[in-house]
């Protein structure tokens, strides 16, 4: 009786070899332990390839059933956890493979007709790939409206703007919330173009110079969702751009989170003040009983560095491939698995903490970020703030600009030999820098003032800010 290539320690192509392979190399060569994950995808791209090897003719239909039964059978195994996982059998195709032979015997020999490991893989990955962009899709989503929610109940919240970590000018809490959801909205943007790059089928590429066999692959490409086939076998089974694309995308996401991440540590910290956290969304020091760490945004920091090296060790492993496929490939898997991990985890907590649950009874909001709306106001009243404004008072009263910009600094110098803000310094005072000064200007050197002010698309007056939060809403919904 001849013996299946699939069964025990033999490997799928051990008839050429005289001496089996060495413990060592099946561990340190096999990637069944990080890619069965794959499974799920794996079953349905040999369901696909199967119903177009029927109904090519390739295979026979009761073949085809043995294959749906055994592979059905299979994924039920994997489900309830039971499937036993062979590290000899190198990774989730040949052991998917080797236990739908036992099943259902010759038909099960039969499924590989017409394919190689290599488009198989590179189809799986996209299969699996897509899946998870949709999740993350969604996940952006509720990312932008947690912002966008919490943005609407704080339009007339004022807050220091910075440039350079110095106080700059008076903003809108939400107006710098928004800026956060147009980063993710960005992001959105990116992640629904390279899946349209994702979704393009390599099986029937086989192993780099497609096959003899009579496939359908339009077939194949339709029951499985995808846009099209890839038009190149060579490069169908040794492309990773899908990968490296994705992998850039969370590295810029990872970047957009980090940058919000680091704000709320500052902000929940006693020099600012500016908000506090939740207890779940913190913990304590093992020495120190009066802290509360605000561990998640320090996390979501950190882990953006793993997420931007992956992207890193992908490029590196792509850069010096000659065509077509290399064993390297193998090593794509674990860098862009947790990079999707990390990011869609990363987003739903982020999601979750900054966001909250809405009373209609009572109005008011339950979430893991409380807004401190007068440490903010105190600090906005600190670094002169609304000096541009004053500059841009005289701008209006005729003066040059620049000219301006002197007067307000002798005023600025002046207020901080008194110790006290533009906006109580008398009008004498004020009226001594330049006679244009009147009564109205401290109409501009208040907070409100200030935002008012900045009426246009993309200021901070709340008026915009609304607009712009039922802009996101619109777009959100």
């Amino acid at each position: 009786m001849a013996m299946n290539p699939l069964d025990n320690k033999a490997q799928a192509w051990s008839a050429l070899f005289s001496e089996p392979m060495s413990e060592l190399v099946q561990r340190y060569t096999a990637s069944v332990d990080f890619d069965q994950r794959l499974w799920r995808a794996d079953i349905d791209g040999s369901l696909a390839h199967a119903d177009m090897l029927a109904a090519q003719g390739l295979i026979s239909a009761q073949d085809l059933v043995d294959i749906q039964r055994g592979l059905d059978s299979i994924a039920q195994e994997i489900e309830a956890g039971r499937f036993e996982w062979k590290l000899e059998l190198e990774d989730v195709h040949l052991n998917i493979e080797a236990r739908l032979t036992q099943l259902v015997g010759d038909a099960g020999k039969k499924l590989h007709t017409g394919r190689s490991r290599n488009d198989q893989v590179a189809t799986d990955v996209r299969l699996w790939l897509r899946g998870e962009v949709d999740q993350i899709a969604a996940a952006l989503v509720e990312m932008q409206r947690a912002l966008v929610e919490l943005s609407a109940r704080h339009a007339d919240t004022v807050m220091p703007g910075f440039t350079h970590m110095q106080v700059a000018q008076p903003v809108s809490f939400a107006h710098h919330l928004l800026a956060y959801v147009e980063m993710f909205a960005r992001d959105g943007e990116r992640l629904a173009d390279l899946r349209k790059r994702i979704n393009r089928l390599p099986l029937g590429a086989a192993a780099l110079a497609g096959t003899s066999y009579a496939l359908d692959r339009e077939r194949v490409a339709k029951a499985l969702g995808f846009d099209g086939v890839c038009q190149n076998s060579l490069d169908a089974v040794s492309d990773r751009d899908f990968a490296l694309e994705f992998s850039a995308f969370a590295a810029i996401t990872m970047v957009h989170v980090s940058r919000l991440s680091e704000e709320i540590v500052l902000w929940m910290s006693q020099n600012f003040g500016f908000i506090d956290l939740a207890d779940r969304y913190c913990t304590g020091s093992s020495i120190m009983p009066q802290k509360r760490n605000p561990d998640v945004a320090e996390l979501a920091r950190g882990k953006t560095g793993r997420v931007v090296g992956h992207l890193m060790a992908l490029i590196t492993l792509m850069k010096g491939q000659p065509l077509a496929y290399n064993k390297d490939n193998q090593e794509d898997k674990e860098p862009l698995f947790d990079a999707v991990d990390t990011v869609r985890d990363t987003l739903r907590i982020m999601a979750e903490m900054v966001g909250g649950t809405h009373d209609p009874a009572s109005g008011s909001w339950s979430g893991g970020l409380r807004v401190k709306p007068e440490a903010m106001r105190r600090a906005a009243m600190k670094g002169y703030a609304t000096a541009t404004d004053l500059a841009d008072y005289l701008v209006k009263k005729g003066l040059p600009f620049r000219d301006a910009h002197e007067v307000v600094a002798h005023a600025v110098k002046a207020a901080m030999q008194e110790g006290v803000d533009l906006a109580v310094l008398p009008l004498a005072t004020l009226q001594g820098f330049h006679s244009a000064i009147e009564a109205d200007v401290f109409d501009v050197l208040s907070l409100q003032g200030s935002l008012n002010a900045r009426d246009l698309v993309g200021g901070t007056a709340p008026a915009q800010v609304l607009q712009q939060v039922e802009r996101h809403r619109a777009r959100l919904a």
